[in-house]
Formats: C-alpha cells, sequence, structure tokens
C-alpha cells in the first residue's frame, strides 16, 4: 500500500524543491502509464494534475523569487492551454494577476484569515435569523470570531 513520503528523494527537480506526493504501488503506475498510452483522452488529466503541481509549487517554493517566477510562467502558459478548464483557470488567474503575484511581494501575506473569520459571521448572521438587539448580536460575532476574553468564557 502506498503512503506519504516527503524524503529528499522524492524531490521534484523541475520545481526544486521537496514536497509530500502519494507514493502509488508499481503496479498502479503500470496501470496509470497503459491508460495513459491507450486513450489518448486521458492526456488532459494528466496535463491537468500537472498544471495543478506547477500551481501548488508556486505557493510552496521555499524562495519566494523562485515561486514568483513559477507563477509568471502559469500566468504565461495556462491561458492558452487547449484544456478548457486549464484555459479558464488561467483567464481567472490572469484577471487576479497584482493580487496572485501579491502573494509572492508580500512575504506569503494573504487576506485568508480575514475571510475565515467573516465566514463564520456569514453563517452565524444567517443563523441568528434576525437579532433585535445589537448588543446580543454583537456579543455573539465577537464570541465565534474569538474576540470575547472573559473568565466566565474559559
Amino acid at each position: 500500500m502506498g503512503g506519504l513520503d516527503s524524503s529528499p528523494s522524492n524531490s521534484d527537480p523541475r520545481v526544486g524543491h521537496t514536497h509530500l506526493r502519494y507514493e502509488e504501488p508499481d503496479k498502479q503506475k503500470a496501470r496509470l502509464n497503459k491508460a495513459f498510452e491507450v486513450d489518448e483522452r486521458h492526456d488532459e488529466v494528466h496535463v491537468a494534475w500537472q498544471c495543478a503541481q506547477q500551481l501548488r509549487a508556486a505557493y510552496k517554493a521555499t524562495d519566494l523569487k523562485q515561486g514568483r517566477k513559477i507563477a509568471e510562467k502559469i500566468l504565461a502558459s495556462f491561458p492558452t492551454c487547449p484544456i478548457p478548464e486549464i484555459k479558464r483557470l488561467g483567464k481567472t488567474l490572469k484577471r487576479w494577476r497584482e493580487a496572485f503575484l501579491a502573494y509572492f511581494d508580500t512575504r506569503r501575506s494573504s487576506n485568508g484569515g480575514t475571510e475565515a473569520v467573516n465566514g463564520l459571521i456569514e453563517l452565524h448572521r444567517r443563523v441568528a435569523r434576525g437579532f433585535r438587539n445589537r448588543d446580543n448580536y454583537r456579543l455573539r460575532m465577537l464570541l465565534i470570531g474569538g474576540g470575547l476574553s472573559s473568565p466566565h468564557l474559559k
């Protein structure tokens, strides 16, 4: 049975860094390669997987300059990909070029934390179904957002 392996021998020379990946047994690898050879429609899956790995490599690069370089290659190549899903992703990334590349210019800053808290607030707003007391609503939002520090809450 396969498993996760992060040893240096599994580093991808095209990417230049070590990453976790699922190691498939030889029998499964042989079957997968045979499928790619037998039916050219499987090539799209293979190319899509490679594109996903490129995108992952950009974000996982230890050197931000290298990550940005990979990201710029993605911006140049994905929009022209013959696979519709990759082409659409490429066009989306191109529209968001400034924000996409900002990740590498701001030492990996993102608004992920803000979006997560906003998602929690939106969820609880829907669940609350119309609080009438503004103070109670505010306290509930602070409670779910982790903004309350009361000895009674511990």
